[in-house]
C-alpha cells in the first residue's frame, strides 16, 4: 500500500510541474519567451476574442469611429479607457468630426496641442455607467475633465449640450458608449 501512495504522490507532482512551467519561461508555439520579451502596453494589449469588448475595442472595430480612435491614440488615452472603468463614452462619429471647421482635427492632432485634445476627449467621458433610461431633461453630468455636460430629453430623444443627438447606445465590458452626431466642445474651447 505504501508503494502505491508514493507512486501517486510522484505522479501528482509530475502532473503539477508539467501543467505549470517555471514563471520565468513560458513556451508558445515552440518558442521560448521570457517576461522581458512580453509586449508592452496595459489592458489594451490583452488579446481576448471571447469576452465582451471594452469601449476602445468597440471603437476600433467601428468604421464610423476611425477619427475618434486616432485622436485617442494621439492623446494617449487608449490605456486609460481600456481599463476597468466603468465609463460612459459619448463617441462622435467621423461625420461629427467632419462638421468641425476645416483644419480643426488636423490642428488638434499636432503634438503641441496634445493637452487641448485630451481636454476635448475627456469631455466626452463620464466615470460611471449612465444608461439612456437614467437620463432626464435638464440633467447635468460631470465629465472626466471636471466640466459638465447637460442633457435634454424630448419625445424619447436625448440631446447633449443642445447640439449632439445620441443616435445609438452600445454596452461594453467596461461601461457604455453613446454614439453622438456632433463633437462636444468643453466650455471655453
Amino acid at each position: 500500500m505504501r508503494k502505491y501512495k508514493l507512486f501517486y504522490l510522484v505522479m501528482i507532482a509530475a502532473l503539477v510541474y508539467a501543467c505549470n512551467p517555471p514563471a520565468a519561461e513560458n513556451k508558445t508555439n515552440g518558442e521560448s519567451t521570457t517576461a522581458q520579451e512580453s509586449p508592452a502596453g496595459g489592458q489594451e494589449a490583452v488579446q481576448d476574442n471571447d469576452s465582451q469588448k471594452d469601449v476602445v475595442k468597440i471603437a476600433v472595430g467601428s468604421a464610423d469611429h476611425s477619427t475618434l480612435v486616432a485622436a485617442l491614440k494621439q492623446a494617449e488615452l487608449v490605456t486609460v479607457l481600456s481599463n476597468a472603468g466603468p465609463f460612459t463614452v459619448f463617441a462622435p462619429t467621423n461625420d461629427a468630426f467632419n462638421k468641425l471647421p476645416k483644419g480643426t482635427v488636423e490642428d488638434l492632432m499636432k503634438p503641441e496641442n496634445k493637452a487641448k485634445l485630451q481636454d476635448i476627449l475627456e469631455y466626452h467621458v463620464s466615470v460611471g455607467v449612465f444608461k439612456p433610461e437614467m437620463f432626464s431633461d435638464g440633467q447635468s453630468i460631470n465629465q472626466a475633465n471636471s466640466k459638465n455636460i447637460s442633457l435634454s430629453v424630448k419625445d424619447g430623444k436625448i440631446m447633449v449640450n443642445n447640439q449632439a443627438n445620441i443616435i445609438a447606445t452600445i454596452p461594453a465590458a467596461n461601461g457604455i458608449i453613446h454614439v453622438v452626431d456632433a463633437v462636444l466642445l468643453p466650455p471655453g474651447n
